[in-house]
């Protein structure tokens, strides 16, 4: 299945064994019905123990310019990360993906500024995995403040992997790395033997928690940029 295109009928069943196989899908644009699975060689992962945090970003989480929340606009999500000029994200892979969040099996976070959605991350869950899909920005710091509660949710919840299949500039400032194909699958296969919770038990974080989550370099510089 890696590297071949598709046009026949998917379910979520066979969405989520693709995930489980260390397999994704992507396709060339909105309208694209060919749906092709990756398997990179390097595979990015942020490290839920070694997210960076810095000062100015501490300062936004901080500063209660934003609202936080979970699951609460999916849809919203998905169409704004597939809202660029050009984006793997097909109406196809789209529509799975909001069947997947109806099984509870994808979820996002989402930033906002007053009632306007100005940044969020969406993702799948399998075991103690956490696949993420895209985040998008329209504001400062929007992303990475989604990405900052997110790895914040997914090690109160017993995660063990938070898979973003390739390492971008953004990413890796925030302390992501890339794996070869064969170690990913290792941890795959153990995150995978595990579970995990994306509620878990009287979870509420208070900005602050999150902000002190991790250490605060002051390395990280501030943008907007997103994958």
């Amino acid at each position: 299945m890696p590297g071949t295109s598709s046009r026949e009928d998917l379910t979520p069943d066979i969405l989520l064994r693709a995930y489980a196989m260390g397999i994704f899908p992507m396709s060339d644009g909105r309208d694209d019905p060919d749906i092709h699975w990756v398997d990179p060689r390097l595979r990015g992962v942020l490290p839920l123990d070694g997210f960076h945090i810095s000062r100015s970003l501490a300062k936004g989480l901080r500063s209660g310019r934003f609202r936080v929340t979970t699951d609460t606009a999916f849809e919203a999500v998905v169409e704004a990360c597939a809202d660029r000029e050009e984006t793997w994200i097909s109406q196809r892979i789209q529509r799975l993906y909001l069947q997947l969040h109806g099984l509870g099996q994808a979820h996002s976070i989402e930033v906002w500024q007053g009632d306007r959605l100005v940044g969020g991350v969406y993702g799948v869950t399998l075991g103690a995995a956490f696949f993420g899909e895209s985040m998008f920005s329209r504001a400062t710091d929007a992303s990475k403040i989604a990405l900052a509660h997110t790895v914040h949710r997914l090690r109160a919840g017993g995660f063990r992997l938070f898979d973003t299949q390739f390492l971008t500039p953004h990413l890796a400032s925030l302390g992501g790395r890339e794996l070869p194909r064969s170690e990913y699958h290792r941890l795959l296969e153990d995150a995978l033997g595990r579970s995990a919770r994306f509620y878990p038990p009287e979870f509420s974080p208070s900005p602050s928690e999150v902000a002190g989550s991790a250490g605060a370099s002051g390395s990280t510089q501030d943008r907007t940029q997103t994958s």
